[in-house]
């Protein structure tokens, strides 16, 4: 097999994977839970620091007005918080709030915690820490597109 195949085969293997576990994780939302938008909005916050609602759109791949919206709704809920940027005073600048930071401390989702659970049970020592080293692979592929 060249090796051109070998990496074929690996985006096929993993598309399918992937896509397989978030419509699984998808169908385990509780009332209260983030969303995976919301998830993905602290996160990258938590990741890459304070940031606009249309870098953080950019940086997940959606439009500034989605963007907004779950940014409005994580501000209800006293997650994210906006201020004026100092540097210029007509750009906003949203930023994780204590409680933010803490529901991604607590991993608070019962997503995650079904997640831990079927890893703990389900996996042995060797192949959680090879997941453990896949994980961020995984993250940077999917920041590559």
């Amino acid at each position: 097999m060249t090796q051109s195949s070998d990496v074929d085969d690996l985006a096929g293997a993993l598309y399918g994977s992937i896509g397989l576990l978030a419509r699984r994780l998808r169908q385990l939302q509780a009332p209260g839970d983030l969303s995976l938008p919301e998830r993905a909005a602290l996160a990258r916050l938590d990741r890459g620091g304070p940031a606009t609602a249309a870098e953080l759109a950019r940086a997940e791949q959606i439009t500034s007005q989605a963007m907004g919206t779950t940014l409005g709704v994580l501000e209800e809920r006293g997650f994210v918080e906006r201020r004026r940027d100092p540097d210029d005073g007509r750009r906003i600048i949203m930023s994780l709030t204590e409680a933010g930071v803490e529901v991604l401390r607590h991993k608070r989702d019962a997503r995650a915690q079904q997640l831990a659970k079927a890893l703990g049970e389900r996996f042995t020592d060797a192949e959680l820490a090879t997941l453990t080293a896949a994980a961020p692979l995984i993250e940077r592929l999917g920041d590559s597109f």
